[in-house]
């Protein structure tokens, strides 16, 4: 893998439901590659996991909350999935904010499964090339967003590069394509 030393790369997710593998795979792609993840949250304290989506997993420390971090301080942002952690983070505006941030400095972005459900509200998928859950097909189309399904679409129109994988099964893709973006 390439090497991502000095690149420090924001994981943002809800503190609830968050889909463990889509956490921990590019979390661990990021740190093989020499870069360093950072876990970020609304609340303070830890971000609990579940495994398809019911099963409770393992909880993990937040590193910093939401409102204390900018997009600057980072290389890239990833945005796991997990339905309950999507839906709770496509509501919060703080969340929106930091998406529309990273967009507008032209970072990299990476969402998996239901995390594209964050993109639409923060009005950045349109005539993005993406793939998702296949849930979210119609939710991505009304938002003009090109939906396809693929193991991993990588979107680097209008200036700004998206990173988006349907669900666990491509997370071998999806760590890739977010480290090859960051090299």
């Amino acid at each position: 893998m390439a090497q991502l030393s000095g690149t420090t790369v924001a994981f943002l997710t809800s503190n609830k439901g968050v889909e463990q593998p889509e956490l921990t795979e590019p979390w661990q792609a990021v740190i093989d590659a020499g870069g360093t993840p950072v876990l970020i949250a609304p609340e303070p304290g830890q971000v609990e996991t579940v495994v398809g989506d019911l099963n409770p997993a393992s909880t993990y420390p937040v590193d910093r909350t939401l409102a204390d971090v900018s997009a600057g301080e980072f290389a890239a942002l990833v945005l796991p999935g997990g339905t309950v952690n999507a839906d709770t983070l496509r509501i919060n505006v703080q969340a929106q904010n930091l998406v529309r941030a990273f967009v507008e400095q032209r970072k990299p972005v990476a969402a998996i499964c239901h995390a594209p459900w964050t993109l639409i509200e923060a009005d950045v998928i349109a005539h993005k090339r993406t793939t998702s859950y296949p849930s979210l097909a119609t939710d991505l189309r009304n938002a003009r967003a090109e939906w396809v399904d693929e193991e991993v679409v990588v979107d680097s129109s209008q200036d700004w590069t998206l990173i988006t994988s349907r669900n666990p099964g491509d997370l071998p893709a999806f760590s890739k394509a977010l480290v090859e973006a960051l090299s």
